[in-house]
Parts: structure tokens; sequence; C-alpha cells
């Protein structure tokens, strides 16, 4: 091989050169993850992505694991989950009736009732070798989850007593898992058991930055540019203000994007139904409805922040009572509803 071929080959090898699933979008950052994670799960070593809802562990874990060139099972954790959704489970009857009458006036039957046994997705990944995605796996009680422990450290996975085929099954050399979980403040989450968070890789992720957040929702809704940028700055902006009980996400730039171009409509407050729109997306973040002053407030500065990024308005501020309510619910003594300011300037 000349120089200029084996220059070639080392750079194939250093940088492997994976296409993107549709509708996924790779910048640098992203596929740096991408090839950290795969490095991991080749040498046999899960990944176990957690980070806040709605930015992208998801799609991460299905686009590294569709790169991966082998099947891929997945579930998703719930509370109710047990070792027998993962591993398999008694299913059915098999019933066989043997009729004998080989004396004219004798007739002998026999019936013999036989429950069957059904392997669920762990189960088959592990005997096939695939890529096993377990989205929001800390919603499952650790009850469940310890099952996973002798599939990582031992890669033998122990099967129930009351399956009668085998007691035991040696993992396939191309299994790999991949975790998601959302952090532990989250409801409806479980602290996950170091025993199984020791045999893990696990990456803390956050909210995509703003070109990537950017080109997601260009991609997923089918605006312009121009439009995707003025909707992810006046999300974003939402985001950092701090004016909500729940967080806004990628998601919701998106959801208004779609709605934009399904509907053909300009992106300006002087259109009502846009603002309407906005209202409606975030409405839910903005905290309980039942304490009306606080509420009015984050919709009124949710509107006004709208009208700063879609027509150049002024930009909206929360003064420092309105701010210390707006974050934490309580209004102080004597303080009537808040008041948003504007400072000068547009976008």
């Amino acid at each position: 091989m000349n120089a200029i071929g084996q220059t070639k080959a080392q750079q194939s090898l250093q940088k492997p050169q994976h296409q993107p699933r549709p509708g996924f979008i790779e910048n640098d950052r992203l596929a740096e993850l991408a090839n950290r994670m795969r490095a991991y799960l080749r040498a046999g070593i899960p990944v176990h992505l957690r980070g806040p809802a709605g930015c992208g562990k998801t799609s991460i874990a299905m686009h590294v694991g569709s790169s991966l060139n082998r099947p891929i099972s997945m579930v998703v954790g719930d509370k109710n989950m047990t070792t027998a959704d993962l591993v398999g489970a008694k299913s059915g009857y098999q019933t066989t009736r043997v009729v004998d009458n080989f004396v004219n006036s004798v007739t002998k039957v026999e019936e013999n009732a036989i429950q069957g046994w059904q392997d669920h997705r762990l189960t088959v990944a592990c005997r096939e070798g695939h890529t096993f995605i377990y989205d929001e796996f800390n919603r499952s009680p650790a009850s469940a989850n310890n099952v996973f422990l002798g599939v990582l450290e031992e890669r033998v996975l122990i099967l129930p007593a009351h399956n009668k085929r085998e007691e035991y099954l040696k993992v396939h050399p191309n299994f790999s898992l991949i975790l998601t979980s959302n952090p532990t403040e989250y409801a409806g989450t479980h602290t996950v058991q170091d025993a199984l968070a020791d045999r893990m890789i696990t990456i803390e992720l956050d909210h995509q930055d703003r070109e990537t957040e950017i080109d997601i929702t260009l991609a997923r809704s089918g605006v312009s540019r121009a439009v995707a940028e003025r909707i992810v700055d006046f999300v974003r902006a939402y985001r950092s203000s701090g004016a909500y009980d729940q967080t806004p996400t990628m998601r919701a730039s998106i959801m208004i994007a779609k709605i934009v171009e399904a509907g053909a409509l300009e992106l300006t407050m002087r259109n009502p139904l846009i603002g309407q729109i906005c209202a409606d997306v975030l409405h839910a973040r903005c905290g309980n409805a039942s304490d009306r002053t606080l509420h009015a407030v984050r919709i009124r500065f949710l509107t006004e922040l709208a009208r700063h990024h879609f027509d150049g308005a002024p930009r909206p501020i929360l003064a420092e009572e309105t701010a210390r309510t707006a974050t934490s619910g309580e209004l102080p003594v004597g303080t009537q509803t808040p008041e948003i300011t504007a400072i000068g300037g547009t976008a």
C-alpha cells in the first residue's frame, strides 16, 4: 500500500463514517458523541444517557443503535415493570390428546396440558445479539432492573425457575445495551441502584445548543430558516426566564413551527392566532391556573416575549418582585398583580 493509501486507511479508522438516520440532525458535537458511544458499546460497555425531557436522548439512542447494523429491541420503563416483562413468562397451555382404540370394545383417552413459555424482548435480544434500548429505564423499580446485573457482569441472563427449557442463557457477543433516563427530581423516577450504575458509562446531556435546535426544528417542520430561528429564539428566551413550572423544551418550537407551516401562517403577533398558538403550546408550563394572578403574569410575559421575537417589539423583563413570584409561586405580602416592564431596542 502506498503512502496515500495508508493515510486514507488511518483516517478511516480514526473517524468511522456513519450515515445519520432519516430526519436526524447530526452536527459535529453530536457526531463526536455518537462515535464515543459506539466505541463504548463495541467494548461491551453499556451507555446510559441522562438528561432533561426534550433534549434528544431517545433520538440519539436510536441513531447510534441503528448505526451498529444489528436488530434493535426497545422497551420503555414504567412503575409496573417486572422482570417477567423483560425476560418472559408463562403463556397459555399446550394440550395433547391420545385416543387408544386398540381393542374395539375399549377406548382409552389420555390428555396432557403443559403451560408454554414466551420469551420477551430482553431474552430475544440476549439470544440473538440485538441492540437493546431501554428508554426511561429509571421509571422501572430496581427489582425489575436487577436482571441486568448478571447480563452486564457475567454475560449470563438468569431465567425464571418455572422456565422448563433452560435455567440461564449465555449472552450473544453482539448484544449491546443503551439506556436513557430523566434526572431523579422528575416525577415517577427511581434512584438507579449503585451496582447497576457501576456497570455502565453515564453521559450527562442538556438541552441542545441554539444552532442544533434550529436545524432540528427546520427539519421536522418544513418552515424557512428565518422562521425557525425566530421560533427557537422565542422558546429559548422563555426557557431562560424561569417564569414557568415545567421547563419548555425543543418540542415546543417544533409544535409551533409545524402549526405555522401547516396553516401557511405569517409569523407575526399582529395575527391574533399566532399569540393563541404560543399560549396553547406553552400554557400548561405556566403553572397552576388556580393561582390566577401568577398565571396571568406568566401568560402576559409570554405574549410580550413573542411580540419581541416575532415583531421586533421592546424586550419584556420581569421586575425583581415579579421574577421572584414567577419562580416561587408566592406573592409578596401587600403586592397586587406584578408588573411587566420593557426595555428599549429590537431583536
